[in-house]
């Protein structure tokens, strides 16, 4: 059987189902049923990166570091090793799962998770207009001393207190690509750019340096596919299909649509959420547009019926 080459980014659903079930036995099964879904890809003859969000994970190493400074006083962490730290946590439950997963089927497969870093540009425009919500709520006091400190960006939220803001800058280079091209090049499954990678930007001699950012997932798995020039991204997340209109009484669910299309309906501004939907539709039209040929969004379980054509919404070039 030929080998094909994907790329899949899975959203914080398919390791969080809900607040009810955040404990670490609670993530370890809801990965195992993700990759139950993603050995059937490999089952079909795909070669498969898989990147995957880590939001609530890094919330969790902050608070945890946050109650351990105040209470102990002991070294708090700082946001790029937060992402470290989740990166090699989450990949060692998801490549455990698929070892598991591919003994029971007999599928001969090894799986490895590289520990990525993404590099951006250190003058991206998101510098100077952080707006990504991190850590635990302060009250103005903490906030002020932060602030004047640390250093950090803090903004009011609705009332509710105090929160640090970080940048979300675009991704420009994943630096462990070779890695990860020899790994595939193997025949290995490979875990990557984990919360849309570690950010860091490169001085003036390229010597690289950790920033406190956070670059969104799908984004950065969009440019790995295409530096691995997978002809398929798989954007995994809560719902089976996109839909223009979601929510209102003409939520219209979408099966096919062109890349023309997808880009016009992103421009015109009403139908897919900032925060959500809005950079995966953005994603997709990314690696379309530099050579990708297929990108599919869908909920984890409808994974294989979408490669067939039978649900998800696929966006062609």
């Amino acid at each position: 059987m030929e080998e094909r080459l994907a790329v899949i980014a899975i959203g914080g659903n398919s390791l969080i189902a809900d607040k009810q079930h955040q404990s670490i036995p609670d993530q370890y099964r809801a990965v195992e049923d993700t990759c139950v879904h993603i050995a059937d890809m490999i089952e079909q003859g795909w070669t498969v990166a898989i990147g995957h969000g880590n939001g609530p994970q890094v919330g969790f190493v902050l608070r945890r570091s946050e109650i351990a400074f105040k209470v102990e006083g002991l070294h708090e962490v700082p946001l790029d090793f937060c992402g470290a730290d989740t990166q090699g946590a989450t990949g060692y439950a998801l490549q455990q799962a698929l070892y598991n997963e591919f003994l029971k089927r007999g599928i001969d497969k090894a799986v490895a998770t590289v520990v990525t870093q993404v590099e951006v540009d250190r003058h991206d425009p998101a510098f100077q207009n952080p707006t990504k919500p991190i850590g635990t709520f302060m009250d103005a006091d903490e906030a002020k001393s932060r602030r004047e400190k640390d250093g950090w960006d803090v903004v009011e939220d609705a009332g509710r207190g105090w929160r640090r803001v970080v940048p979300s800058p675009l991704p420009m280079r994943v630096v462990e690509e070779p890695a990860v091209k020899n790994l595939m090049s193997a025949g290995m499954c490979v875990i990557t750019v984990g919360g849309g990678g570690i950010p860091v930007v490169a001085d003036e001699s390229g010597k690289l340096k950790g920033i406190a950012a956070v670059i969104d997932k799908d984004y950065a798995t969009s440019l790995l596919g295409n530096a691995l020039n997978a002809e398929l991204l798989i954007i995994s997340t809560a719902v089976e299909k996109v839909a223009l209109n979601f929510g209102k009484p003409d939520q219209q669910s979408l099966d096919t649509i062109t890349l023309a299309e997808a880009k016009q309906y992103l421009a015109e501004g009403k139908h897919f959420a900032k925060g959500s939907m809005a950079p995966k539709i953005q994603a997709c039209i990314w690696f379309l547009e530099r050579g990708g040929k297929k990108a599919i969004i869908t909920d984890p379980p409808n994974i294989s019926r979408a490669l067939r054509g039978e649900t998800g919404t696929a966006i062609v070039a």
